[in-house]
């Protein structure tokens, strides 16, 4: 199908897709919309910037339309759960959009804001209501909230909901549900184990709709790792955001603290940029996302938690000031870039003891990271010593890039949990990407295979952990509540 008005949707919802621009459905929204629209439990799986809202938006708002009638007090007829506020908001906006020439309600429901417009709102009924888990959960225990009619039950990022600790909270939301007559909606940018075993739990006879392989990355996004040593993180970052071709930047941190350090150390750089994150109040992150979009603020600072909802075009880079602890929130980050046909690059700052990191997140997405190595002692080899198990092995390359992939350890407080081999060779390669080129080309190795045992740990230890922003820090409470 390459039109909308092939998939049977309603003549107010393609009048505002019109309106909106819209021509071509994209390929996760032509195959979803039409199995939605019957009614078919759906486990759907794509990348983030793939149209994933529009592919249950469209189909839902075409039912409550066509069946009609009233919410219910204090209830809702579709329930969308997402994992932070800001995903929250542009999913109502969506939906709004979507739907705004057949007079239905939309609300949000997350925390760092009063509960009053939220029990009002509910109060008198939502046809579709988007929440966070805890929020909801707050106004269930209050008495303010009831689930007993929902049709329609949507799940979005449903990985990373899992990932920060809502499972409990995902299970009590079920509960409340009817069990007979809803329909069941799951969206996911990867397909961990954990999210197969709760699909089935959730769903019945669900149609699979795949556009993309499980935790790959965008084929638009121009990969490269560069070796350096942690203090001469901050310079390279600022000389990576003054290159060429460097358009809106969205820079990653691992912790809230570390966020707003690098917000600091680029204004002394005489860069402008806002952090986002669980300790920012509402008004904060509206903000800065505001300032991002116009332009005022082109580089955006951010943790995974709340990067979470940043849907805005024209992103060209994304940067890494630290890896992930979790291998699949890589593919998460740089899925912000290359959205909607675009090209976009991503790169990533490696210190010595992230190279653990860096061979997880390659095994996960079966490619080698074209890397170079910045750093200015060399003496130390990137790659460790073979350990018993190691050995050589043939990678498969991804998306149409080749390149040869420093990795390994060399330093730094890390254990080493990774075996590897020996270094196999070297290559040059002249960066190429959206900014200005950068160090020389020495210490490029070849890839090698990664044991996919401490990946698998790093996740069930973010699992297992309070709901923060991507890491423990020394003070301050979860940020469960921050993200509601």
């Amino acid at each position: 199908m390459t039109q909308f008005s092939e998939l049977g949707l309603a003549a107010p919802l393609l009048r505002a897709l019109e309106e909106a621009g819209y021509e071509t459905p994209t390929p996760i929204q032509a195959q979803a919309i039409p199995t939605v629209l019957e009614g078919r439990d759906l486990l759907g799986i794509a990348q983030t910037g793939t149209g994933k809202t529009a592919a249950f938006a469209l189909p839902i708002l075409h039912r409550l339309a066509a069946k009609g009638g009233r919410p219910p007090r204090g209830g809702c007829r579709v329930l969308v759960l997402s994992p932070t506020r800001e995903l929250s908001s542009q999913i109502a906006d969506s939906f709004r959009e979507y739907g705004k020439h057949l007079g239905l309600s939309v609300a949000v429901v997350f925390g760092g804001v009063p509960h009053g417009a939220q029990r009002r709102a509910l109060a008198a009924g939502i046809d579709v209501l988007v929440a966070t888990p805890g929020r909801l959960l707050d106004h269930m225990g209050a008495g303010t909230a009831r689930l007993d009619r929902v049709e329609v039950l949507v799940l979005d990022e449903a990985d990373q909901m899992l990932d920060q600790g809502f499972l409990p909270a995902i299970r009590k939301v079920v509960a409340a549900l009817p069990k007979q007559g809803r329909q069941t909606l799951f969206f996911s940018a990867t397909m961990p184990n954990e999210i197969g075993r709760l699909a089935s739990e959730l769903l019945h006879n669900p149609a699979r709709v795949e556009v993309a392989p499980v935790a790959t990355t965008a084929e638009r996004v121009a990969q490269r790792a560069l070796h350096i040593e942690q203090g001469g993180k901050r310079g390279l970052l600022a000389k990576l955001l003054r290159g060429e071709g460097v358009g809106r930047a969205l820079v990653f941190a691992r912790t809230k603290h570390g966020a707003d350090k690098v917000v600091k150390q680029l204004a002394m750089d005489g860069l402008s940029a806002n952090a986002i994150h669980g300790n920012k109040s509402q008004g904060q992150r509206e903000r800065a996302l505001l300032e991002f979009r116009t332009g005022h603020a082109p580089i955006l600072v951010a943790t995974d938690i709340a990067a979470r909802g940043i849907d805005v075009d024209g992103v060209t880079h994304v940067v890494q000031y630290d890896l992930p602890d979790v291998p699949e929130a890589y593919v998460h980050r740089i899925g912000r870039t290359a959205r909607a046909g675009a090209s976009g690059e991503a790169v990533a700052l490696v210190a010595p003891d992230e190279t653990d990191k860096l061979r997880a997140v390659e095994k996960l997405i079966r490619q080698s990271i074209p890397a170079e190595d910045l750093r200015q002692d060399k003496s130390a080899p990137l790659n460790r010593p073979q350990q018993a198990g190691g050995g050589g092995g043939r990678q498969r390359q991804g998306q149409g890039q080749r390149g040869r992939n420093n990795r390994g350890g060399g330093g730094g407080p890390a254990p080493q949990r990774h075996p590897s081999g020996r270094p196999q060779g070297s290559g040059n390669r002249r960066h190429g990407g959206g900014g200005a080129p950068l160090g020389s080309d020495a210490g490029r190795r070849r890839a090698e295979p990664v044991d996919a045992a401490p990946a698998r740990q790093d996740r069930q230890r973010w699992r297992d952990a309070d709901f923060r922003d991507s890491a423990p820090e020394p003070r301050g409470g979860s940020a469960r509540q921050a993200a509601r």
